[in-house]
């Protein structure tokens, strides 16, 4: 039980870290300024995630390296092409939410696998450490959603995402979606 608990935190180590990798690209692409801020502070949440993971991989004496998570590859491979897709404004908006939450609750199901493993193992350190995790990502997915209400309503009402103070309305980010 012991190895397949370390196998699992190695494939959510991994995981993570694809995303501090995807999310400055998602925040990038983001046209709502409230969506790409998201991002942005979901990006450092994550990096205390894989914080986190080492601190119970040096408790364990292991290394998290040797995984690569390829349930994580292919969601971030789906959110790289959403932003491929020609898509502009709050439609593209609601599409990288779509994707975001698709990620969420991958992590969401991971983090409960890894809680159960540790706590059937005594770790009750680790099921601390993790139980945070999991109720950080639990607030970024009802954040998506709150978000959500709004973007897909402008969406679908062509409504124009308003630009940052002292950003061009001629931007990209502005356009009418029809």
């Amino acid at each position: 039980m012991k190895e397949l608990y370390v196998e699992e935190l190695k494939d959510i180590y991994n995981a993570e870290n694809q995303l501090v990798k995807a999310l400055p690209k998602l925040a990038k692409a983001a046209a709502s300024d409230e969506l790409r801020q998201g991002f942005e502070e979901h990006l450092e949440q994550t990096k205390t995630h894989v914080a986190r993971l080492e601190q119970i991989f040096e408790m364990l004496d292991e290394s998290p390296k040797g995984k690569k998570c390829a349930g994580m590859e292919g969601l971030v491979e789906e959110g790289s092409e959403v932003m491929k897709e020609g898509l502009e404004g709050a439609v593209l908006d609601a599409a990288l939410i779509g994707a975001a939450q698709r990620v969420e609750h991958y992590e969401i199901a991971a983090y409960g696998t890894v809680i159960a493993f540790a706590q059937t193992l005594d770790e009750s350190e680790h099921v601390s450490l993790l139980e945070e995790t999991l109720s950080e990502e639990k607030d970024t997915d009802d954040k998506l959603t709150e978000l959500a209400k709004q973007i897909n309503e402008q969406a679908v009402s062509g409504d124009r995402i308003q630009p940052a103070p002292g950003e061009a309305s001629g931007r990209k980010r502005t356009k009418r979606i029809a």
